[in-house]
């Protein structure tokens, strides 16, 4: 059988090798304890002083561990997921993307609120069949080793983990950040096994601007190139040299945690108390998923070969929802999406930043489910 299920388990020697690095850290200079120069050395200190002393991973892969995890082979490479069953026989199959520098760990909070129906015993709000993916790349799934994984690749993995290994005609998708990038191509690709895509959030790549901008958008793309002058240089270095800083955040902790940490600060919706909105041991399981798998070279190349293969380009023919949260980066006007995909329910949010599904799971979770109640809706009416 080509899906086998599977346990996290980290050796000791790597947990106490990155004990030994966070201890022996060499720390840079800084001139300001604020955010100006970019991650806030004091705040990298306290995280790393918890990742240190205070965080048990073993608790944390138990956790992990009381969900059904799975590895399947497509092509000799070993995709990880969480397949979580819906409760009741008509359950709708859903695949779960996340982005980066988050990893399929930023889905499980919508876990319960999925696979249960509404307590409300419509008959209209069932549950679902979640499928949680760690990307290729990252986690526990394979890192690819030749060129050419790109989110246009990694579109048709997806889909035949979907369909040839779960056995599903057609499912809905939802994601966020390169998770978002991978359902656009699949839409685009396999729509007549889409149900309906469901995203969150900005994007900052305008690409090619339209001669005819309604106000609201010509605000967006101002508000884009600023924030691509001033925000987007980790982009630009994972798509044009990903291995050179590949080196540094493979081999030092406190590289990694200072790399990923700073998008977290910058990216959610907190109020300068990031622990206000996610557990700290939860951003902590991020970075060591990241150090013990050794997938942050590989999980930053996804971005060099996207670039390098964007894809197909359209606007896929598959009812879309957007729940957009104003909170992040800067908020996407409704006649922008629909340049790109076929909106059918547009939402607002104020409530949650770039990892929505972290941050503000019942809202992603509510959405989502009154999305499909509509399409249920429509699909019942047409056939009356």
């Amino acid at each position: 059988m080509n899906v086998q299920s599977y346990e996290i388990s980290v050796s000791k020697e790597v947990i106490d090798d990155l004990h030994n690095r966070l201890a022996n850290a060499r720390w840079p200079d800084s001139i300001e304890t604020d955010w100006t120069y970019g991650m806030n050395p004091e705040y990298l200190r306290e995280v790393v002083t918890s990742w240190q002393e205070e965080f048990d991973w073993r608790a944390q892969e138990a956790r992990l561990n009381e969900f059904a995890h799975f590895r399947a082979q497509i092509d000799g490479i070993r995709i990880h997921f969480v397949h979580e069953r819906g409760t009741d026989e008509q359950a709708t199959p859903l695949l779960l993307l996340h982005g980066w520098p988050s990893p399929f760990v930023q889905m499980l909070d919508l876990l319960p609120l999925l696979t249960e129906p509404e307590a409300d015993g419509d008959a209209a709000a069932g549950s679902f069949d979640v499928v949680v993916p760690s990307l290729l790349g990252y986690g526990f799934s394979d890192r690819p080793t030749e060129p050419g994984m790109s989110v246009a690749e990694m579109a048709d993995y997806f889909h035949r983990l979907m369909t040839d290994e779960l056995g599903y005609d057609r499912y809905v998708a939802r994601g966020s950040d390169l998770g978002a990038g991978i359902i656009q191509q699949l839409g685009l690709k396999s729509p007549e096994s889409l149900i309906g895509i469901h995203l969150s959030g900005t994007n900052p790549y305008i690409g090619e601007v339209p001669a005819t901008l309604s106000d609201a958008e010509k605000e967006f793309v101002e508000r884009a190139n600023e924030w691509n002058q001033q925000e987007m240089a980790y982009a630009k270095l994972h798509s044009t040299k990903p291995q050179t800083i590949a080196y540094s955040l493979n081999d030092s902790p406190l590289g990694l945690a200072a790399w990923i940490m700073e998008k977290f600060w910058t990216w959610s919706d907190h109020d300068d108390d990031l622990d206000a909105v996610y557990e700290r041991d939860d951003l902590l399981t991020n970075l060591t998923i990241y150090w013990a798998t050794e997938t942050i070279g590989s999980s930053i190349r996804l971005y060099y070969e996207s670039a390098r293969d964007p894809g197909e380009w359209g606007r896929p023919d598959v009812p879309t929802a957007m729940l957009m949260p104003t909170n992040d980066m800067f908020p996407t006007p409704r006649e922008w999406a629909e340049r790109t995909y076929d909106i059918n329910r547009w939402t607002e949010t104020d409530h949650g930043g770039h990892f929505l599904d972290w941050e503000a799971p019942e809202t992603v979770a509510t959405d989502l489910r009154a999305f499909f109640d509509e399409l249920q809706e429509g699909r019942e009416q047409a056939s009356a």
